[in-house]
């Protein structure tokens, strides 16, 4: 992620640990010191280890839980209290198309995501002032495919990914679209799917 922050104009690096509220908030308060505030947040940390539940890989079951739904708690908590004394600030939580469906070797993954789709709905709600968007791709062109103990089901998912896989640049759009509207209008929810996903 360096090198990345390197090559792009502008860009600030700082090495966090979302499962950690202290690291969120010290991410948070490095980024208010340097800048004066924080617009955005994009909550984009996720893991993706898919198995069956009879499989009872339970370590997994709690490292999707703390990354995908702990994490996006905690940038919401480092966050929140700043952007509600400014009365502005938009909160980007990615979960997937997965908090819309549920498929064998993904009911935990999907639950931390349709937990996070519900979290979102429910903060959006009690906020009239910082703005909550919701972003669920479908399969997309990324490294979530590439961790967990199955190897059966990880391949399968790798070689869907690798066929109709969305471009990462079509999820950055549209949080750039839910971004870019006026303060009075907040994108609730956006679903992108590959046009070949059923």
């Amino acid at each position: 992620m360096k090198k990345l922050a390197d090559e792009i104009q502008n860009a600030d690096y700082h090495e966090l640990d979302v499962t950690s509220l202290d690291s969120m908030r010290a991410f948070v308060d490095t980024a208010r010191e340097q800048h004066g505030r924080v617009d955005v947040l994009v909550n984009n940390a996720g893991v993706m280890l898919l198995s069956r539940v009879e499989a009872l890989r339970i370590d997994e079951w709690n490292q999707m839980i703390d990354v995908n739904l702990r994490g996006t708690l905690h940038g919401i908590a480092a966050v929140l209290p700043h952007m509600r004394s400014e009365k502005s600030g938009h909160i980007i939580n990615v979960a997937s198309t997965a908090a819309h469906r549920v498929d064998p070797t993904a009911a935990v993954y999907c639950a931390t995501k349709f937990a996070v789709r519900v979290l979102s709905e429910g903060l959006r709600q009690e906020n009239e002032d910082v703005r909550v968007t919701v972003v669920s791709p479908g399969y997309t062109k990324t490294e979530l495919a590439d961790h967990g103990t199955d190897q059966e089901v990880r391949t399968a998912v790798r070689a869907a990914t690798d066929q109709i896989g969305l471009p990462a640049e079509a999820v950055a759009d549209a949080i750039a679209y839910a971004i870019a509207q006026p303060d009075t209008v907040d994108v609730n929810e956006v679903l992108i799917r590959p046009t070949s996903q059923g």
